[in-house]
């Protein structure tokens, strides 16, 4: 499999697209390439990203939900494949089409040790999803606690509010203010 993809990225690189057991249709080339990368990231296969990231793949290539490699590697729990790709040079900013982080991922799978990691990127403490949500306000809704001291050590708000006025401090006591019913 791997010396297969291979010669599928050596020839995508090139844009050599003769090779009988390629597609002949470079998106449907795309699309293939795509789903290994994401398929290894999501298994944590570390030599099949190597093969990407050798390859000079775009680390931050996102599918239709707007998951990266690192996203999907962080929530699915892959240390070591999150520590490669961040080695590599992934974006830890990143955020899916719903605005949400690796890192918040991480946080809403219980991935402790792999949230300590993306928390010692670059990336604001402070970063809000689509719904107004910091990656604080995850670990106080699940109940994280020693992520949402580290994310305070970080400089996060933890007074910041999300649009129906809750804190990450709130959220971490229970206390969960709801949309009305309509």
């Amino acid at each position: 499999m791997r010396k297969f993809l291979l010669s599928i990225l050596a020839a995508w690189s090139m844009s050599v697209l003769a090779d009988p057991l390629m597609p002949n249709d470079p998106a449907a080339l795309q699309q293939q390439l795509q789903t290994y990368y994401f398929d290894a990231a999501r298994r944590g296969d570390v030599p099949m990203l190597d093969t990407f990231i050798d390859a000079g793949y775009s680390l931050d290539t996102r599918d239709e939900k707007g998951y990266t490699a690192l996203i999907l590697a962080a929530y699915h729990g892959r240390g070591a494949a999150v520590e490669r790709l961040l080695a590599a040079g992934a974006d830890a900013c990143a955020q899916d089409k719903r605005g949400n982080t690796a890192l918040m991922g991480a946080i809403f799978k219980g991935e402790v040790q792999i949230a300590r990691r993306l928390l010692s990127t670059d990336c604001s403490p402070d970063q809000r999803n689509g719904a107004g949500q910091t990656a604080a306000m995850y670990a106080g809704l699940f109940k994280r606690a020693e992520l949402l001291d580290a994310l305070k050590a970080k400089g996060a708000d933890l007074e910041a509010q999300d649009p129906l006025g809750n804190t990450a401090a709130d959220l971490a006591k229970g206390e969960i203010r709801m949309p009305a019913p309509r």
